[in-house]
């Protein structure tokens, strides 16, 4: 098995930079959307044969160093009691948010592997499928991210009803802040033990928060979570979008590896959270219509910065977007592994 993924999680030195990219089993791959004909999106989530097949597409077409289960970040909030249903307008939409202590009471921490077996079932048919391979990485939103979907009822341009739970009843949001935390925890738990190799944990909606916000209602949840899943000993990727103003508090995050945004430097990046980081990313998702010799410019520019840490997973800064050309995907891939070899 190509195993460089797992070692430059851990710091060692590499032959070269791995790379893998957030969304890359998606819609911008013809194969995904052949499946995606048949069936719709929460029902390829679970149903095992079909996710794994979608998460292997990319591993066999751009040849990255890592394969990502193919799931959704909510996929934990229906065993909590939450209806989920997604539109092809509005995105995520969660029935009954939760915005008082009477709805709070009413959320379940799952036993989680009696409630998402499709899921652990997914990971251990691609253990087998990906044996002499690459290394399969499971996820889970962060608690706060999944917070902020509980309490919305969906996605959100300001969070209105977030923070105002934070600021005038804080006690409530701790207490829905608990539960999640759990919930995540025996989750990314569960999939470990099912066979996933390294995690990641998505705190997509975290940048909105101020510094100080986010050390008190964000920063505590996500500690916790890793440092329980730290005793199950494989790496663990935090990623906080829009992170260029908390890097000093992710820092105490706990995480193997942090993963940046493209919205910062990842030379700056790596100043901020230290030369013994190990960090991912962080080329625009957009950077990817960019003409080949202009995108291996921008390629180079992040492995030679990237060099300053510890250790360096190349990656996007965010998703791959459904409309970007797969050779363009392609030719950052093989970039990356031109360029990125140990001098």
């Amino acid at each position: 098995m190509n195993d460089i993924f797992l070692r430059a999680c851990r710091g060692e030195k590499v032959e070269y930079t791995p790379v893998w990219l957030m969304r890359q089993a998606g819609r911008y791959l013809p194969e995904y959307q052949a499946v995606r004909a048949h069936v719709d999106f929460l029902t390829l989530c679970k149903n095992p044969k079909l996710a794994a097949a979608v998460t292997l597409q990319p591993v066999d077409i751009l040849g990255v160093d890592a394969a990502i289960l193919f799931s959704d970040i909510l996929i934990p909030l229906e065993p909590m009691g939450m209806r989920l249903e997604f539109s092809d307008k509005e995105g995520p939409l969660l029935s009954e948010p939760v915005r008082s202590k009477s709805a709070a009471e009413k959320l379940i921490i799952p036993d989680v592997e009696e409630d998402l077996p499709f899921v652990f079932d997914t990971i251990r048919v691609l253990r087998k499928e990906l044996e002499h391979k690459v290394p399969l990485i499971g996820f889970s939103g962060a608690p706060f991210t999944l917070g902020t979907y509980i309490i919305e009822g969906g996605t959100s341009r300001n969070f209105l009803h977030t923070k105002k739970l934070m600021f005038q009843n804080s006690s409530v949001f701790g207490y829905v802040m608990e539960k999640i935390t759990d919930t995540v925890t025996s989750y990314l738990a569960a999939q470990i033990k099912a066979g996933a190799q390294a995690v990641q944990i998505f705190d997509t909606w975290a940048g909105i928060l101020s510094p100080a916000d986010y050390k008190k209602f964000a920063l505590p949840y996500a500690k916790k979570a890793i440092s329980e899943l730290r005793r199950a000993g494989v790496p663990i990727i935090y990623f906080v979008n829009n992170c260029a103003g908390l890097l000093k508090e992710i820092r105490q995050s706990g995480a193997d590896v942090t993963g940046v945004d493209w919205r910062i430097d990842i030379g700056e990046a790596v100043k901020r959270l230290g030369k013994k980081c190990i960090v991912q990313g962080n080329l625009d998702p957009c950077a990817l219509f960019l003409p080949r010799e202009k995108l291996e410019e921008r390629v180079k520019d992040i492995l030679w910065k990237g060099e300053t840490a510890r250790g360096h997973i190349f990656n996007l800064g965010h998703g791959v977007l459904p409309q970007t050309p797969v050779e363009n995907v392609t030719a950052l891939v093989e970039a990356v592994h031109t360029y990125g070899r140990a001098k």
